[in-house]
């Protein structure tokens, strides 16, 4: 499952990778390893990649500010419907995030679709992604079918050219 993070104005994709026995991600082509441990207070320890690391966090919506290692950053969680919303200024491609196989259709071709709405479930590493619809209207073809493979990138799906 990829997420979008935002530091300061840097986007990045966040892949989780694993949840247990510890939880593993990949930023920006990293692999790391996360063990968050009790803390007392509003002060909290998390392990990265082995290191022991204090931080102190706050929370608004999708935003966190956190203060850690003497330094204060701001994340933004980005919201899948928002990116697709962004995404679509330019295009009604519906393109895969990561190389991987078509689990299940959920629109077919012609279907009334809106923002946010799940058009197809992908697999990646045995990781399951839904791609969504990057605005309202319809689905004019979906160009994969269950099983089949495609790269990173590819367009897995259009919407209709939206003429008014």
């Amino acid at each position: 499952m990829t997420l979008k993070l935002k530091l300061f104005d840097t986007a990045h994709d966040l892949m989780l990778k694993q949840l247990r026995p510890a939880l593993s991600v990949n930023i920006g082509g990293q692999d790391h390893s996360l063990i968050e441990q009790c803390g007392v207070g509003p002060e909290r320890r998390i392990e990265i990649d082995g290191k022991q690391i204090f931080y102190r966090q706050a929370r608004d919506g999708n935003t966190v500010y956190l203060h850690l290692e003497g330094r204060n950053w701001v994340v933004d969680f980005i919201d899948p419907r928002d990116a697709a919303q962004v995404e679509a200024a330019g295009s009604d491609a519906i393109r895969a995030p990561m190389p991987g196989a078509v689990i299940s259709i959920e629109k077919e071709p012609g279907a009334t679709v809106l923002r946010g709405e799940t058009v197809l479930t992908i697999e990646s590493m045995k990781l399951q992604t839904n791609l969504i619809a990057p605005r309202d209207g319809t689905l004019a073809t979906v160009l994969k079918t269950v099983g089949e493979t495609f790269e990173k990138g590819e367009v897995v799906a259009m919407m209709e050219t939206d003429d008014a």
